[in-house]
């Protein structure tokens, strides 16, 4: 069983990785810019799209004294690809962006995912910051070191692991968001607890949706426990994938769809059915599952799928990459905090728990 202690946010300075460190609020500025003037670096650039240039940006600026020059981005999954890329390497060539430059990623996961791959492959790797202004990026798509970006619909399909110079965690920017940007957000908070039973109890028993700065340093805290132990994902850290192998295959079907699921959203259909054929693969409480449904349910709003809907699904998930020799590998529950990685699954399944998820 995964065991975290008790995080006093206010108290806390650093969370520190096997290789950088992750700061709070006005610490984390404090720390970049004395990391700046340091390391002499040639240029700054800091990565947007245009929702954090609109309402992050300012915000930014008034805490971050250096000049710097935009570069930005579409917001959206759809536009986490190799096109989009090559245009921010064209910009970085055009702005005569050397080894010595940094960037500094400011947004939600496609923001850090793909500006740490820019970064990390842009003159074979400069530094980079990650700064995420989502629930999701802070707790999830910042931390751990993965880059990456889509091929067509795949998600994450193309990438490497890369360390940012630092992360910055600064909970204002969560003000600009949207409820539905932080029910997303909260699902891999939820994932966390379940995982590894901390903060279940304080989580399923709130009839809302509770997401403290307490809570945020928690579940970072739990992220960066299992990656400093597995970053290359050898062991450990695939508990981290729970929900993830449905759930990203509905993600992938709904990418190139009017009516688009945010991560959040489709690894909250990828828990409920998860935790559905853990129940019946490993044992997992079919009480505790009821319990996972609602509580999850009663935050997202029911997806309905055809028959057909789930065969495409079922289909995408031959691509997910914790695949061996082209058979899926799921990570199941037997209970909280008891995790079972690398778990075959009879196609069957799979379609029966859709057809539980939709009762």
């Amino acid at each position: 069983m995964l065991l975290i202690c008790n995080l006093i946010f206010n108290q806390m300075k650093i969370i520190s990785t096997n290789t950088y460190e992750i700061r709070f609020k006005d610490d984390g500025y404090r720390y970049l810019i004395e990391q700046i003037k340091r390391k002499s670096y040639t240029k700054v650039f800091v990565l947007v799209d245009e929702n954090t240039k609109q309402y992050c940006l300012n915000p930014f600026k008034k805490k971050f004294s250096i000049s710097f020059e935009i570069l930005e981005i579409k917001s959206g999954e759809i536009n986490k690809n190799i096109n989009t890329c090559v245009g921010i390497w064209n910009d970085l060539t055009h702005n005569g962006a050397d080894r010595n430059c940094l960037i500094i990623n400011l947004g939600g996961g496609v923001i850090t995912d793909m500006g740490g791959f820019i970064a990390s492959t842009y003159k074979r790797g400069v530094d980079f910051v990650n700064i995420p202004t989502t629930l999701l990026s802070m707790v999830d798509a910042s931390i751990g070191s993965k880059t990456g970006i889509n091929l067509n619909s795949i998600k994450n399909q193309i990438g490497l692991f890369s360390d940012p110079s630092m992360v910055i965690i600064d909970t204002s920017y969560l003000k600009t968001l949207s409820k539905r940007e932080i029910n997303s957000g909260y699902s891999e908070i939820f994932k966390h607890s379940v995982i590894s039973s901390h903060m279940y109890k304080e989580l399923i028993e709130n009839p809302g949706l509770i997401y403290n700065e307490n809570i945020i340093a928690n579940s970072i805290e739990l992220k960066n426990k299992i990656v400093n132990e597995d970053k290359f994902e050898i062991g450990i850290r695939k508990y981290l994938n729970f929900g993830h192998t449905l759930g990203h295959a509905v993600e992938s079907f709904y990418l190139n769809k009017e009516n688009k699921l945010l991560h959040g959203e489709a690894i909250a259909i990828g828990m409920i059915c998860e935790s559905f054929i853990s129940s019946k693969v490993m044992g997992f409480n079919m009480e505790r599952l009821n319990e996972i449904k609602k509580h999850l349910l009663n935050l997202f709003s029911k997806t309905i799928f055809s028959e057909n809907d789930v065969y495409e699904i079922n289909n995408l998930i031959k691509f997910d990459k914790k695949n061996h020799l082209n058979t899926p590998k799921f990570v199941l529950i037997e209970d909280l905090g008891k995790v079972k990685t690398d778990v075959d699954v009879d196609e069957n399944l799979i379609f029966e728990s859709f057809k539980y998820y939709a009762q």
